[in-house]
């Protein structure tokens, strides 16, 4: 059956409603070109990050995902503000025709390969539209910041269009496999390889035939959110503010499988600016049995490498707190801390590391809230140990949650805090873009 029309109402079942959509794209396809003007996601970019990406091609992405000056306050929506800005250069670099408007409607399928041979995986870009309240078809599973938010509402609302993908885990389905495996037969559409070594590949399906199995399999799925929870929560608030308006009650998601072709969890980290060790020592013991697992005199690159140890040992238990140069073991909760876990709240989500750390240790032994400046994230060990050692404080080093126990907490209807989870690898922005209007 053909694919559902541009701005086709929500389904009345759970399913997801995935639809075809005619593709933005850089008009240079070659690897070395998409190399220089692609992008990771723009919560990756750090301000350095930012001006090298910039630095790196005048027609970059990162400069319209985030604009030379961020968009944090109530002028972002103005004419010389970031998010003009950004709208600015969209409209510029499509009458310059660097960027090309796809005639007919498609699906990407989307194959990402890490560098170490481990599986690749495997996901489609498509249009997904944005559920009507209370439905079960897409579940976010983290906290979100209305700031940033409305930051991401702002850009889209200026532009006019996706910029980058959300991640969403959908529920395993016996058609989409077979799908994927003949169209990985045919020669991508774009490929790449960014410089972490993963290589990107994309094929461009605009078989009608395909479009409609694809159409069909996914509306018997529901879905976790993986990554882009503002971005999704900022397309559900320009859906509420421009209900007539075209392409505005979708957006644009790379839908992966839960499963060994689907995404990995990584953990993320916190740290904890301006707390001395022995202070925050202190203070846990009221609430955890402390272990010392390397001393103040231990190698920075040893102390990196013990926790990578432990971290990836299921035989281990508790969290792990370093000032850079000791590293501590947190285990065995006392009532102080579990007593501090909502016990109205779903299982799935009273058990989970990251819940214990911010209510146990967070809020009630150290006394800090989960607001920018009081906690810090940090996507790698290397980067939370090099954090707390430049910001005079210490490292919270976390275990990943299973993938399972993500998509439990988002089928209880809870969410862990915010940037509780790293899902791997991550679609490359810029190679892809779907405007609202055709």
């Amino acid at each position: 059956m053909p694919p559902p029309p541009a701005d086709a109402p929500p389904p009345a079942g759970p399913g997801l409603e995935v639809r075809p959509f005619r593709a933005l794209t850089y008009r240079r396809g070659d690897p070395g070109h998409l190399a220089r003007v692609s992008s990771p996601a723009y919560d990756l970019v750090t301000p350095e990050g930012r001006e090298r990406l910039a630095a790196a091609d005048p027609h970059n992405i990162v400069r319209l995902i985030l604009p030379h000056v961020l968009p944090s306050d109530g002028a972002t929506a103005s004419a010389d503000g970031p998010v003009a800005q950004a709208a600015r250069t969209l409209r510029d670099w499509q009458a310059a025709d660097v960027l090309g408007r796809d005639r007919e409607p498609a699906m990407w399928l989307y194959e990402m390969q890490p560098p170490d041979g481990s599986p690749a995986t495997l996901g489609w870009l498509a249009a997904v539209t944005v559920p009507a309240p209370g439905s079960p078809a897409v579940l976010p599973h983290e906290d979100t910041y209305p700031v940033a938010v409305e930051g991401r509402r702002a850009l889209l609302a200026a532009t006019g269009t996706d910029l980058e993908p959300i991640m969403l885990a959908h529920d395993p389905e016996p058609t989409v496999p077979g799908l994927i495996a003949a169209t990985r037969e045919g020669a991508p559409t774009l490929a790449m390889a960014d410089g972490e070594g993963v290589r990107h590949r994309l094929w461009r399906v605009s078989d009608p035939g395909v479009l409609g199995r694809l159409t069909d399999a996914f509306a018997r799925t529901g879905a976790v959110i993986a990554d882009g929870h503002h971005r999704f929560a900022a397309a559900q608030a320009h859906a509420r503010l421009h209900p007539g308006q075209p392409g505005t009650q979708a957006v644009l998601a790379l839908l992966t499988p839960m499963g060994p072709t689907g995404l990995q969890v990584h953990a993320i980290h916190r740290v904890v600016p301006d707390l001395p060790l022995e202070a925050a020592l202190s203070a846990a013991a009221r609430g955890f049995e402390i272990t010392d697992l390397a001393a103040p005199a231990s190698d920075p690159t040893e102390l990196l490498a013990l926790a990578h140890r432990w971290l990836a040992d299921p035989g281990q238990s508790g969290v792990l707190v370093s000032d850079g140069r000791r590293l501590v073991r947190l285990t065995g909760p006392t009532t102080t801390v579990l007593d501090a876990v909502p016990r109205e709240a779903p299982a799935a989500w009273r058990g989970l590391d990251v819940v214990l750390v911010h209510h146990g240790l967070f809020r009630t032994l150290w006394g800090r809230g989960d607001e920018e400046g009081a906690v810090q994230v940090a996507h790698d060990l290397e980067e939370a140990l090099t954090g707390a050692v430049a910001r005079r404080g210490v490292a919270v080093l976390l275990r990943a949650p299973a993938p399972a126990d993500v998509a439990a907490v988002a089928r209880a209807g809870a969410r862990m805090p915010r940037k509780s989870t790293l899902f791997v690898p991550k679609p490359r922005t810029g190679l892809v873009l779907r405007p609202h209007r055709d």
